[in-house]
């Protein structure tokens, strides 16, 4: 008999996979795949899909950042596409409203930075496209003009958001009507624009018109020129390793950093011998946690505007140098690794592999659920509240400033063995993601799951939720053995337990590609409505 250790079996294909937090969404991915589309076109047809059917953790009024894998040139190549703040987005111009924080919902965090994702579509589509943008672009446009199924999933979200949402016409005139099917016809429209005409069709012509004349309406910040300023970035990504596999992550403004320094902290430490689930298993990554977010907090800016000291920071020297600051028998006090943050924020992740090898690993987001709660006029756009990271410290690096992007919490993965491409792994979940990232790597590398089991196996996360929350409550899912849970209390870490599953540990998508036989293998978050897909 098999060994049942997964609620559900990992997706097998010989050909090419999607995997993302909805099913419709993997499915449009993968009818592109089957059209002669490359991996880029699929992670382009399952991203915008998802900006319609999961309207409460992505869409094209938010940012994405890429890790692309050309099969070809063996080559791994990283696309920014954060949003730029505005030029009318200073401290002054908040000290003037009367205000001392970038609020976390409305028009102004809506407006202070400009939409990144469709920028980064169009440049990864230039680069890496073989389909038209417009036939990516075709299911979303569908279920935008025709309506979609309301899930539970999206229902339950929508009711938390409703006092937020219900503040902008627009938005309850889309998302608060009754029934169970949803359409958001003016959402069609502007993904036709962009269809039609690429990047121009949405920082160009009538829907950017529209965002600038809601914006001014509003007493938000969106100008021409700041629509037109929008540009996708291509850069380096950052690379370590962990016990012979080598692990890209998306770099500053981004907190990927964090992954390999938790990684590099936890090589020498034996992490295959110490018991699955176990205490000792479960304490040394939270205090790898804890030493690598205090650097985030400390360092991560925009390093176009802030010397990012990167390098040092994914440095085996310096993980031998923080690692003694961890203790193995108790809980770091929090006074003395300080940190700062939320784990609460929505976010899609998507990873596609096409015939060739090509591999895209994408994360897509609002940050909030529902983002800034704020729909911009008749252009169906949820705007994203990813501003509210900004600082109006001066003094401080990820202070607001004019074409600043700001820290950004979203990340996204590629690792290899032996140079062969090996996993595509990403995750929502805000402060969360680096901590999804390490677990998941850490139960396939030092304990043999594979893709669907390491996404299933139960989850903690470090940190708040909520104002008031202590920034060092540990959060563990039901399913822990009782022991680890027991043993963590006594080491004084402050349990906040669970039921079994909880959407908050986040939803985790990833591919592998099984060396000998190159068969994608396809893990999907039950925690989400998404599938992995294949074929």
């Amino acid at each position: 008999m098999t060994d049942i250790r997964t609620g559900r079996p990992a997706t097998l294909a010989p050909n090419g996979m999607v995997t993302c937090p909805h099913s419709l969404a993997s499915a449009a991915g993968v009818d592109v795949l089957r059209a002669g589309g490359s991996a880029i076109d699929a992670a382009i047809a399952a991203s915008s899909s998802l900006s319609v059917l999961y309207p409460h953790m992505t869409g094209i009024g938010g940012d994405a950042f890429w890790l692309i894998y050309d099969a070809r040139k063996k080559q791994v190549r990283y696309l920014d596409g954060g949003g730029r703040a505005t030029q009318g987005g200073t401290i002054e111009a908040f000290t003037k409203r009367g205000l001392s924080e970038v609020p976390y919902r409305g028009v102004l965090p809506g407006t202070l930075t400009v939409p990144g994702a469709v920028a980064s579509w169009a440049e990864a589509h230039a680069a890496y496209g073989r389909l038209p943008l417009g036939r990516c672009l075709e299911t979303a446009i569908g279920y935008a003009r025709d309506g979609f199924p309301v899930t539970k999933r999206l229902a339950h979200w929508r009711e938390i958001a409703r006092g937020e949402l219900a503040k902008s016409p627009e938005a309850t005139a889309i998302f608060l009507q009754e029934g169970a099917v949803l359409r958001n016809p003016d959402l069609a429209r502007t993904l036709q624009s962009i269809a039609r005409d690429g990047w121009s069709g949405f920082y160009e012509g009538d829907v950017a018109k529209e965002l600038v004349r809601w914006s001014e309406r509003n007493d938000g910040f969106f100008t021409p020129a700041d629509l037109s300023a929008q540009k996708a970035r291509w850069g380096e990504p950052l690379v370590g390793s962990y016990r012979g596999v080598t692990i890209y992550e998306t770099p500053a403004p981004t907190q990927g950093f964090a992954v390999l320094e938790m990684l590099n902290l936890l090589e020498p430490l034996g992490m295959k011998d110490k018991p699955f689930l176990g205490p000792d298993y479960v304490h040394s990554m939270i205090q790898a946690k804890q030493l690598a977010y205090h650097d985030r907090d400390r360092h991560l800016a925009d390093p176009r505007f802030t010397e990012v000291p990167m390098a040092r920071l994914i440095s085996k020297q310096y993980a031998d140098e923080r690692r003694t600051l961890m203790d193995p028998a108790q809980a770091i006090p929090w006074d003395r690794i300080p940190s700062y943050g939320s784990l609460a924020g929505d976010t899609v992740y998507i990873a596609a592999v096409d015939k060739e090898g090509n591999a895209a690993s994408l994360i897509h987001s609002l940050y909030g659920g529902f983002g800034a709660a704020v729909v911009a006029g008749r252009t169906g756009v949820v705007l994203q509240n990813r501003s509210a990271y900004f600082s109006l410290d001066p003094k401080n690096p990820n202070r607001v400033e004019p074409g600043k992007t700001p820290l950004h919490t979203l990340i996204a993965s590629l690792a290899f063995r032996d140079d062969t491409f090996w996993a595509a792994v990403g995750c929502m979940g805000a402060d969360g993601q680096p901590q999804i990232h390490l677990q998941t790597y850490i139960a396939m590398i030092d304990h043999g799951r594979d893709i669907q089991e390491a996404l299933e196996t139960p989850r903690f996360l470090s940190g708040r939720f909520a104002l008031g929350e202590a920034r060092d409550t540990l959060h563990m899912e039901g399913r822990f053995p009782p022991e680890t849970v027991a043993e963590m209390k006594r080491r004084g870490h402050p349990v906040n337990q669970w039921g079994a599953w909880n959407e908050l540990a986040g939803h985790a998508h990833g591919i592998t590609v099984e060396p000998a036989s190159g068969l994608r293998i396809g893990g999907s978050d039950p925690r989400s409505d998404g599938a992995a897909i294949g074929y």
